[in-house]
């Protein structure tokens, strides 16, 4: 559709401008020809469609609730996305304004029977559809369960042709790392395609039993290619441990998402050992920990501002630092000027429109590429107007998100440079205080080291 190779240019360009990395892992995969399902957990609402299908060659169409087909302008975009609508009983009903549940249960199997039927035509012309098994999108690390809506898609649409059509359906785990924040980062795990024909002989049987054996087989490579944990103070120590001293754990350079990745998820895995063979171990890291992340707060303080190296080092990197930001200043002040209203109104469309963490990024994208083209365009504009001169106004155009990004660059560094002064000055006026905290620093550091080493020992056995 003529729309969507129009848009999908513009979403790549926003995804690229609010993620600082998107990586993919087993790309090529990503590009397996259809007809092809793609099952996908849904952590992050309507980011995880567009993270996806802007890393697809080919277009992809995407099995959606009703009630985002309401109004005649979203029946409109989302017929030009390549949209189509699954009814749920929950859901309000797209046609009208009363919930679906006002719905018989027949007119609902309508409706539904209607979404396979064009799902299968859609396959059968060849096409990719985008479906979330877990109905439901909640900003959790963890894969609720299936319903079996695309194993059932998949199987209806492979026995239409006897089977003897390649229908596969290709799981993919997201991954974000901070999935509300403005230049954070997500991994695409693609696992390896499902052949749907593999389940020809058991469909004939029992039609029911294919569709949940396929389904459970869409979990298992689900869930080998996500994060998960089983709680949130599981979540939580997972991440606190990360954040916090991932470096000491994996000491090498982490230049991948996936390095990432395998660190959070070999966490989860160590607490389950240790909650098994070792509590006592775990526990004191948890106390140590939280009390550690207590002091710190008190006193204001992050965990990379108490980095160490020798003192030579310390004073280098600050007289670095200094230098970076005399110079910088400038810069840093244009970027402010020509990009804070745009940068800060989509915060504040999300703010006041939702109290959901799985809407902000969403709301933050979409608000920030129209605040910005807006902005751009008349600053563009009054600069073309007062100087009539179109070198200069390009010249101008160019500096605009350069500095914009730069200025973020700058002011992160700038809150590193004031903690580290801050540690200085905490050092000189109540030196017990971050003597202490640098003691339970290095007692966290050789607690972590010891439950690794012992965690690789014993799993190993």
């Amino acid at each position: 559709m003529l729309s969507y190779a129009l848009l999908k240019p513009l979403i790549q360009l926003g995804l690229r401008v609010f993620f600082r990395r998107i990586e993919v892992r087993h790309r090529k995969r990503l590009q397996t020809p259809g007809p092809l399902i793609i099952a996908a957990n849904h952590p992050n609402t309507l980011m995880d469609p567009l993270v996806v299908a802007a890393n697809r060659r080919e277009s992809v169409a995407f099995l959606a609730k009703s009630t985002f087909f309401k109004g005649a302008f979203m029946k409109w975009l989302m017929a030009q996305t390549n949209s189509i609508p699954i009814y749920r009983r929950q859901d309000q009903d797209a046609e009208g304004d009363g919930p679906v549940a006002q719905v018989s249960a027949e007119e609902l199997a309508r409706r539904n029977e209607a979404t396979f039927g064009r799902s299968y035509d859609y396959l059968d012309q060849g096409g990719t559809i985008m479906i979330f098994p877990e109905g439901t999108s909640v900003t959790e690390r963890r894969l609720r369960p299936l319903k079996t809506g695309a194993a059932r898609i998949a199987l209806g649409a492979a026995a239409r042709h006897d089977f003897k059509r390649e229908v596969q359906i290709l799981p993919v785990g997201i991954n974000y790392f901070d999935p509300s924040r403005f230049r954070s980062d997500v991994l695409l795990n693609v696992a390896m395609p499902i052949r749907v024909a593999d389940y020809a002989a058991l469909y004939a049987r029992d039609p029911i039993a294919a569709a949940d054996e396929l389904t459970e087989e869409i979990r298992r490579r689900l869930e080998e290619n996500l994060v998960i944990t089983r709680d949130a103070a599981e979540d939580e120590l997972v991440q606190q441990v990360e954040r916090t001293f991932g470096e000491h754990l994996a000491p090498d350079d982490e230049e991948t998402l996936y390095d990432n990745f395998e660190l959070s998820r070999n966490l989860s895995e160590a607490i389950i050992y240790f909650e098994k063979h070792d509590p006592a171990r775990l526990q004191e890291v948890r106390e140590k920990l939280n009390e550690y992340m207590r002091e710190l707060r008190a006193l204001r303080l992050t965990d990379e501002s108490l980095e160490s190296g020798n003192k030579g080092e310390r004073w280098l990197r600050g007289a670095k630092t200094a230098l970076k930001l005399a110079l910088g200043f400038p810069v840093y002040v244009y970027g402010v000027i020509n990009n804070y209203l745009p940068y800060r109104i989509p915060a504040v469309v999300a703010q006041r429109a939702t109290k959901e963490v799985e809407f902000v990024a969403p709301i933050l994208m979409v608000t920030g590429m129209v605040t910005f083209s807006l902005a751009y365009a008349a600053q563009l504009a009054l600069v073309q107007h007062f100087g009539q001169n179109w070198r200069l106004t390009t010249f101008y155009a160019l500096s605009l998100p350069i500095t914009g990004f730069y200025a973020l660059y700058y002011w992160n560094n700038l809150q590193a440079r004031r903690q580290r002064l801050r540690v200085l000055r905490l050092f000189r006026q109540h030196r017990p205080a971050v003597e202490k905290l640098l003691r339970q620093r290095a007692a966290i550091v050789r607690l972590l080291g010891d439950a690794r080493t012992a965690y690789l020992a014993g799993s190993e056995l």
